[in-house]
């Protein structure tokens, strides 16, 4: 009922601007984006903030210093709530209650059945309460309100549901020896997870890692981004509904060099999980090396990888709101160069961009003024660098973080633009002349996280799949995500893998067990 009643109070405060504010028609069927929706007064989110302390031992309690920082509504820069900012003492704090929790509490000694249980019952209440998850998700990220509730809150839901799945059915294996032993190997949880989450998508990037770590039965420290810190809250108190023993989840906001540098130093704490930059995940490596040499799943960059040989597949890309999300480095065919350019910019002019609670929006606010700046900036150094600005380029209003559609033709591999991962809503389109040369090129970046490929050719699309070193490849489709499927990068995009079977590995200790076997009946 609540979720319904958000959804209805939504829909009827909008006004009739459904499609983002005005735009202008300047014929072939394309429109430019104005101002309009950024400039008009935010809608009031239909949701409060219940929850603002950190998670420690099953309460929300101050931070030790007694401080607290802003979180801000990124259409406004207003704040929003202020926040407990946990430090070292705070992650002392979390990290005792988690380890007296595996060492002394029920969690991990608990059948996996009842783990199980508890975790279809946290999955069951976010589900009743989507609407409401979703509404603090986009009041706090900026991502639009229809993109939280119809699809990354329910696949927050999927995820737990998937890792309650595997709770019962993580098992080891009974090995056959040279000689008259009895060998066995268990696959045990690997004890307290220190998990440190981004910004871009709070609660898929806590299903991500606290879904397997929990179903293998560790207890969790998790710090949460200092831009988005409410949703974890929230749907931690759900958790706690459903059965889950105090101390089992902990959760610290804060920021990186102070609670963040802590997690991945502290010496009681046995495995560190991590997605964000590159740059800061060699921090984080590094200090999981210095203290207890902790292992570390790492999830950085990407610049993913976008390669058109035909234009028949367009029509399908049309269908994604996240074409321009992130920065993509867009690879097309000499032969079909000029007519994506030009259906690339109709497709950012028609792109709604304005606040996240109006129907029909496909891009909100950048998160905050930080990012913001360092958008404009790569944007900047693509026109100073020779690229040509086909549309955007621009803030969009005078209020907020918005940023215009933008798309750069006539890129050159060693432009800024290409080379980074400008994490905002800029393409960058780079032409090529035949697989070999493309293949080569894409492949020679730092990044290895996704690539996706347009082709109706069989052939190339086995040629790309396997030549393309990358952890995921997208074929005639992208940014398709699953429970099931594992993902994660090559070379500086990172260590290990999420999701799936995989990302069970993450979480468990392996131990061989060795007894001999007296006059055996076989071997």
């Amino acid at each position: 009922m609540a979720s319904r009643r958000i959804s209805s109070l939504i829909s009827r405060s909008l006004p009739l601007l459904s499609r983002g504010g005005k735009q202008t028609y300047v014929g072939r069927g394309i429109y430019r984006y104005s101002t309009a929706a950024a400039l008009e007064d935010p809608i009031k989110p239909p949701v409060t903030v219940q929850y603002d302390k950190l998670l420690i031992n099953g309460q929300f309690v101050d931070a030790a210093s007694g401080k607290t920082f802003p979180t801000l509504d990124p259409r406004t820069g207003e704040v929003i709530a202020h926040v407990a900012e946990g430090d070292a003492e705070d992650i002392n704090r979390a990290v005792a209650a988690a380890r007296k929790a595996f060492d002394e509490g029920p969690w991990p000694k608990m059948t996996a059945y009842e783990r199980q249980r508890i975790l279809l019952r946290f999955a069951d209440l976010v589900e009743k309460h989507n609407d409401e998850i979703a509404a603090l998700e986009s009041w706090d990220s900026g991502k639009p309100f229809e993109q939280s509730a119809q699809v990354e809150i329910p696949m927050f839901v999927r995820l737990f549901r998937y890792y309650a799945g595997w709770a019962d059915k993580i098992h080891g294996l009974t090995i056959q020896a040279d000689g008259p032993h009895h060998v066995q190997t268990l696959h045990e949880p690997i004890g307290v997870a220190g998990q440190i989450i981004p910004w871009n998508f709070p609660l898929v990037m806590f299903g991500w890692k606290v879904g397997p770590a929990l179903a293998c039965g560790n207890t969790v420290v998790l710090k949460t981004a200092e831009q988005t810190p409410l949703s974890a809250l929230l749907v931690s108190k759900l958790l706690h509904e459903a059965g889950l023993p105090d101390g089992v989840l902990n959760i610290v906001s804060g920021f990186g060099p102070t609670a963040g540098a802590a997690l991945c130093r502290h010496m009681d704490v046995d495995k560190i999980a991590f997605t964000g930059s590159t740059e800061t995940g060699k921090i984080v490596l590094e200090s999981s090396a210095k203290s207890n040499l902790k292992p570390v799943t790492l999830e950085l960059g990407g610049n993913h990888l976008l390669l058109f040989v035909r234009m028949l597949m367009w029509t399908k890309l049309l269908s994604w709101h996240t074409l321009l999300y992130f920065s993509i480095r867009t690879y097309v065919h000499e032969k079909v160069y000029d007519e994506f350019i030009e259906k690339a910019k109709a497709r950012a002019l028609k792109r709604v961009v304005g606040d996240p609670f109006k129907v029909g929006i496909e891009q909100g606010p950048q998160i905050d003024a930080e990012q913001f700046e360092k958008i404009l900036k790569y944007i900047r150094s693509g026109k100073e660098s020779g690229a040509t600005l086909e549309t955007g380029g621009d803030r969009f209003g005078t209020k907020g973080y918005y940023i215009q559609p933008t798309v750069f033709s006539n890129v050159k591999d060693d432009m800024l633009i290409a080379t980074d991962e400008i994490f905002g809503p800029v393409q960058t389109v780079l032409k090529f002349k035949d697989l070999g040369e493309v293949i080569q090129r894409a492949n020679n970046t730092r990044y290895g996280l996704a690539a996706g490929v347009f082709t109706q050719n069989l052939d190339t699309a086995n040629t790309l799949m396997r030549a393309l070193r990358v952890g995921t490849v997208w074929i005639n489709c992208f940014d398709t995500f699953d429970a099931t499927i594992p993902f994660g990068g090559y070379k500086m995009s990172g260590i290990g893998r999420e999701k799936g079977e995989y990302s069970l590995k993450n979480y468990l200790q392996v131990k061989a067990v060795v007894m001999p076997l007296k006059n055996p009946a076989w071997l």
